[in-house]
């Protein structure tokens, strides 16, 4: 199938070669663009060479940090997120011995999953849902209880990024997160 949600071809393709670009993407979701977000591993390979989880981690902050915040950044707060990249590299190299897909082949449950997925730094809970909703949708990682633990996200329609599957789908996520904010909004002020 291949990915498509950076919506720019040379990035989704190094989501589809790089799973750890996956979840650089989804960690990088955060106020910010999910497009633009989804094209950090990208530039992350791009710059430094490689999307080794080892070599991330051992990499000097600042140089590391001067590279995230190269125009175009890979966020619109580098400095904060390349330590918060380098933070989950370490974590992966340390726990699943730098092969991320190890997080999610290794869990039996979706619960488990979404437990793992929760430890990653900058992963809450509504975001490790979401991205159990990707895995299950997109690649196919379908533990038991996937559905339950990925909440509405399993659910079919445009709510998240495991959604997007092309520029149309894309659309349809940003107006129904557009929608969810007005929503929000409107009852706040109520």
């Amino acid at each position: 199938m291949g990915f498509h949600i950076a919506n720019e071809p040379a990035a989704d393709q190094v989501l589809d070669e790089h799973p750890f670009a996956v979840v650089v993407g989804m960690m990088l979701d955060q106020q910010y663009g999910m497009e633009h977000a989804f094209r950090g591993g990208y530039k992350v390979l791009s710059r430094f060479g490689t999307l080794d989880p080892a070599a991330i981690a051992a990499a000097d902050p600042d140089e590391f940090k001067a590279m995230a915040s190269t125009p175009p950044a890979i966020h619109r707060f580098p400095g904060s997120m390349a330590a918060r990249l380098q933070e989950l590299a370490a974590l992966v190299e340390d726990r699943y011995d730098g092969d991320v897909t190890r997080l999610w082949t290794e869990a039996s449950t979706g619960k488990e999953l979404l437990r793992r997925v929760q430890e990653l730094p900058g992963f809450g809970k509504q975001k490790a849902q979401i991205f159990v909703a990707l895995l299950a949708k997109q690649l196919g990682v379908r533990p038991e209880g996937w559905e339950s633990a990925a909440g509405d996200y399993a659910l079919d329609g445009f709510r998240s990024v495991a959604d997007v599957v092309d520029a149309d789908s894309l659309l349809k996520v940003r107006e129904f997160k557009q929608a969810k904010k007005a929503e929000a909004k409107a009852t706040q002020e109520a």
